[in-house]
Parts: C-alpha cells; sequence; structure tokens
C-alpha cells in the first residue's frame, strides 16, 4: 500500500517495499521523514512523514535504492499526475 501525504507538494511512500535503509530520514533537510514503529508485510519497518515542513526538495526520492518513494511539487496539474501513475503502476502490477 502506497500512502501520500500533502505538503508544498505531494509525497508517496510505498510502504510494502520500503526495507526501512533510513537513507531518507538522514537526507532529509526537514526531518519530516522517520521509520515507522510498525512492520510491514514482509517484516521491515518502513519509513513514513511525520512532519509538515516539508519543502518538496526529493532528496528523500533521490537517495532511495529502492525507488519508494515519489514526490511531487504543486503547480500545473503535477499533483495529479502523480496520482495517474501510481494508479497506472497499481495496474500494471495485476
Amino acid at each position: 500500500m502506497c500512502i501520500s501525504y500533502k505538503m508544498a507538494g505531494k509525497i508517496v511512500i510505498c510502504r510494502e517495499r520500503c526495507k526501512g535503509c533510513g537513507l531518507c530520514v538522514v537526507v532529509c533537510p526537514k526531518k519530516c521523514i522517520t521509520i515507522s514503529k510498525h512492520s510491514n508485510r514482509s517484516g521491515f519497518f518502513p519509513v513514513e512523514f511525520s512532519g509538515s515542513e516539508c519543502t518538496g526538495c526529493a532528496a528523500c526520492g533521490v537517495i532511495c535504492p529502492d525507488v519508494v518513494i515519489e514526490v511531487y511539487r504543486d503547480g500545473a496539474g503535477a499533483v495529479e499526475r502523480g496520482e495517474q501513475n501510481k494508479a497506472r503502476l497499481a495496474e500494471e502490477k495485476l
């Protein structure tokens, strides 16, 4: 299950694919991402959005080795495209 959060843009974290490596936690300049206390189906403790100060810098998405974090900035339909991409990826998995 991918969870999305709204702020200066939009962050989408796919909890089920996240291995909880913590790289995104380290690079987040606003400390908006933390390791969850609840494991996913694979037994990993995924990351979760934990603040509202996110600037949409995308450092977390760039450093994620498993590409489980997507960042979309507001403006000209960017957030809507993110939702469409998420839906398309979900359909492809079926």
